[in-house]
Order: structure tokens, then sequence, then C-alpha cells
């Protein structure tokens, strides 16, 4: 059994049919790249992924636990929408740091507000709150960037501003951190240092999902890729298969012209 599984997917807004039928399924530890033109539903699927929008249709389960039924969760409550999104991490490609928090704040502040809403003594508070602190210096570390720890997002570049936004993701340990076109706001010299962190996390323990435009990453890192077309998977397949034999025409024609682009 797959570490996540996703069926059947459908959503639509209005009379636009925006997915028509998502299946797939990811390895723990694996990374999936999902790539298709603006409009292909990518950023849709991921929405829905994510609980930011619920599927008319569908089913999806981590490590064998359901997690989302839509026979049955269409009319899901709040609390148990934020419980099923601590599974997922997510980067989105504008960044979306608070601007009156320093970039430490940044980090914390969810597993703060987590930890807030438990029931604890003064002391165990303190000892948790210490824990949180810690984590938070660790990933900046991760990300490169404990020297900008007490910097404001509006004294980050946009490349620092999105590590932050990583180890922000991180702070919860999602089982699968997702990312939105994470460099897609930035200029090529910042896209790099971006990346490079992403390729970094890829390990045992770091399963993710990565919307991107980058086709080299997505070559290189990915241990399956996805390619999406008018809201369906029209390929999908290891790096190997989908960039060096695809075998659809509208897959060929992407990648083609995505190459032109460079």
């Amino acid at each position: 059994m797959a570490f996540f599984e996703v069926s059947n997917i459908k959503k639509s807004f209005g009379k636009t049919e925006v997915l028509k039928g998502i299946d797939f399924s990811l390895e723990k530890g694996s990374v999936l790249s999902i790539i298709g033109s603006s409009g292909s539903g990518k950023t849709t699927l991921l929405r829905c992924l994510n609980f930011l929008e619920t599927p008319d249709e569908g089913r999806m389960s981590i490590d064998g636990k359901v997690i989302f039924d839509a026979t049955k969760d269409k009319a899901m409550k709040e609390a148990e929408i934020r419980n099923n999104r601590l599974h997922f991490g997510l980067v989105f490609q504008s960044f979306n740091l608070f601007p009156q928090y320093t970039a430490l704040d940044n980090i914390t502040l969810a597993p703060l507000m987590r930890l807030s809403e438990q029931k604890l003594s003064k002391e165990e508070i303190k000892e948790k709150t210490e824990e949180i602190t810690k984590n938070a210096w660790e990933l900046l570390e991760k990300v490169g960037l404990t020297d900008k720890a007490d910097f404001y997002p509006c004294q980050l570049s946009g490349g620092q501003q999105q590590r932050v936004a990583i180890a922000r993701a991180l702070a919860l340990s999602p089982d699968i951190l997702c990312f939105d076109e994470p460099t897609s706001a930035l200029d090529p010299e910042l896209t790099g240092e971006v990346l490079r962190v992403i390729k970094s996390l890829k390990s045992a323990d770091s399963t993710m999902i990565v919307v991107t435009h980058e086709m080299e990453f997505a070559k290189n890192v990915s241990d399956e890729v996805i390619f999406m077309a008018n809201g369906v998977i029209e390929e999908q397949g290891t790096p190997e298969e989908l960039f060096g034999n695809p075998q659809s025409p509208l897959t060929r024609a992407f990648l083609n012209k995505s190459l032109e682009s460079f």
C-alpha cells in the first residue's frame, strides 16, 4: 500500500470542470513533480490536497487512514479540516509570510498556536515553547538563514523569504511537504538558492509534491513526474520515461515548448 493515495478527485467551479478525475499514489520519502501549462488544474489539485478547496468527488488516504471521502465528508467541520491540514505543509509561490513578524516568529507562530490549544501546566508550556524555539533555529540553519532570524520579511530578498516559508512549512512536521510553483516569483539568481534547499530536503523522511515549471529540477530531483492537461493526468512516469520518451503528443508538445524557452 502506498503512503499517500488519491482517487478520482474532481472539482468544478460553477459550470467549469477543473479537475476531471485525478488518481495517483506516492511512496514515503519520494518526490512527485507536477508539470503542465497554466490552467491545466495543477494548483487546484494542490489546494484540494491541502484542504484549501473541497473536492466534489474523490478519496484521499495517508498511511492507510482515509482523510477525505467525498461521499461522507463534503460538510467537514472546521476542526476536522484543520486536523487534516496538519498532514501537509504548503509553500506558496508568493511566500505569504506575516509582514509584522520576524523570520523566527513566522516559523514559531503556528506551533505556538497549536500549543495554546492544549491543556498543559505552566511548566509544560515553558518546556514545549523552548522546544519549538530550538526547532525553529534548527530549521533556519537547514535553510541557511540563522543570521536573518530577527529580520522582517521586508528586509529579506525574495529567495530568503521563500526559504523562511519552507522552514515555516516544516515547523509542524508534516507528512507531506507541498510546493506551489515555489520559484515563479523569483528571478533566476534567487531561483537557484530555493531549488537547492528543496533538493536538500529529499530524504527518506521528506515526502514532497512539487508543482513546478522548472523542468531541470523535475527531471533531476523527482522520483515520479505527472504531466497535467485539461484537468486530467495526461501522462505519468519516472523522469527518464516522461522526459526521455514521452508517449502523449500533448506531453511532447509541452516539453518541446518548455525547452525552447531556455
